[in-house]
């Protein structure tokens, strides 16, 4: 069974960690992909290993213009995109003393610009097709604001924000819009962590989740679910319970 027979994603991300992961489950599922990330040798080695049948695009997240110009492309090919997935994303560990501004601007840049241009960049082609799937990473981590996790929680947090005003919006379009919550992955981010990460899986795992839960109707993909519905206890808690609990996650870090 090849669900993803004839259907072209295109996966902003896909040169590393879940981005690349996914790329693969996709293409072993029948997906056209198109591949866009900073590094266009990454993505140049992806594609070679897929078998050379993909589009590469090249691109900054951070910069509009190129993503326009990425869907022009694809327009002007004639070709019909099914779904875009931005998973791309900067992160730093646990700075205690403070982080660069220069860094904290790049990062929410990034992560939260970038995913405003690329909804940006394709809303109006999907309209015009009338359907079009937008799947947007954020993160658990932007359920509650986490001791030292800035600016990074506080991107995944707008993000998150961004999908439900989008999922509203857009869905008189037949644009299905969803917001992916991982918990921890393993994958090149995550390895700069120095802390124990819980329940952490493999990205070939969360590839394979996300494949899956990319056809249901559900708004929020969120794994694993043994720590997700933990974090989502965590998330109702009210502030008078919460502030504690931040305060003794603070103290063990």
């Amino acid at each position: 069974m090849r669900p993803y027979y004839g259907k072209q994603v295109w996966i902003i991300g896909a040169s590393s960690g879940i981005g690349e992961a996914l790329a693969r489950e996709l293409a072993a599922q029948g997906a056209r992909l198109v591949l866009s990330a900073r590094r266009q040798d990454k993505l140049d080695d992806l594609n070679e290993s897929l078998g050379g049948g993909h589009r590469v695009f090249p691109l900054d997240a951070g910069n509009p213009q190129s993503l326009v110009e990425a869907v022009a492309a694809i327009e002007a090919a004639g070709e019909t995109l099914h779904s875009m997935i931005f998973m791309a994303a900067y992160y730093s560990v646990d700075q205690r003393h403070g982080k660069d501004i220069a860094f904290i601007n790049r990062i929410i840049s990034v992560n939260l610009g970038g995913a405003f241009n690329a909804v940006h960049a394709v809303t109006g082609l999907f309209k015009r097709q009338r359907f079009g799937q937008i799947a947007l990473c954020a993160s658990v981590a932007g359920y509650r604001g986490l001791p030292y996790g800035q600016p990074y929680c506080a991107t995944k947090a707008a993000l998150i924000n961004y999908a439900e005003s989008l999922k509203i919006e857009l869905e008189d379009d037949g644009i299905d819009v969803k917001v992916i919550n991982p918990g921890f992955v393993k994958t090149p981010l995550t390895d700069k962590n120095k802390f124990t990460m819980p329940m952490i899986i493999p990205a070939e795992e969360a590839a394979r989740i996300l494949a899956d839960e990319l056809l249901s109707k559900r708004f929020e993909i969120h794994f694993p679910k043994r720590f997700t519905w933990l974090m989502k206890v965590i998330d109702v808690l009210p502030r008078w319970a919460y502030f504690p609990l931040a305060r003794f996650m603070k103290k063990a870090q």
